[in-house]
């Protein structure tokens, strides 16, 4: 690893551990950013060891200082889910491009790395696809048993068939290795039938 490339990671933990809401991991209250970010740079190295620099910054900034923008902000329903995600893509890519130009990125090297969190050309852009695997996958390894037990079998099955649908063959393969509690397991397959 490029020092460069150290110093950009080590400053999106930095921010992120400023997160004031708390996962409890073994025990262990950590900040939710922090872990996430550490959760979407462990999963890419797993199955995308050779991920280039940039896939790395992305993956690791895809929630940085997510806390800054509230849902609350935005009006419930579909149509203010999507504007507060939008917004918060923007966020995430202004924020990565800034740390990457500070710590001697070039311009290019900052705007690809924001054209990735802004998910542009997600099937044309291999790099912006697997941003999306992976954090598709992290739902699935860590999140989705917490979301599933707040939300009724048929919008869990609902969003399982939309998340499907943003993933490659390869994320795919590899979900359906993935080891799900048996009632998960059941939804994802219902979800894929």
């Amino acid at each position: 690893m490029t020092s460069k490339l150290q110093s950009v990671l080590d400053e999106i933990d930095e921010i992120n551990r400023q997160d004031q809401n708390q996962e409890i991991v073994e025990g262990i209250a950590q900040p939710k950013e922090f872990l996430y970010g550490q959760r979407m740079s462990e999963c890419l190295l797993t199955y995308w060891p050779g991920a280039n620099e940039l896939l790395q910054i992305a993956v690791r900034a895809q929630h940085v200082k997510r806390w800054h923008i509230a849902r609350q902000e935005y009006p419930m329903g579909k149509a203010g889910y999507y504007a507060w995600r939008t917004a918060l893509g923007v966020f995430h890519a202004e924020t990565a491009h800034e740390l990457m130009l500070s710590k001697g990125y070039s311009e290019q090297e900052a705007n690809q790395t924001a054209s990735m969190l802004k998910k542009e050309r997600l099937k044309s852009n291999p790099d912006a696809q697997t941003l999306e695997d992976v954090a598709c996958l992290v739902f699935l390894m860590h999140y989705f048993g917490p979301f599933a037990e707040k939300h009724s079998d048929e919008k869990i099955i609902s969003i399982v068939q939309k998340t499907w649908k943003k993933m490659s063959d390869q994320a795919k393969d590899i979900a359906l290795s993935l080891t799900l509690p048996p009632h998960l397991g059941k939804l994802v397959a219902q979800a894929l039938s």
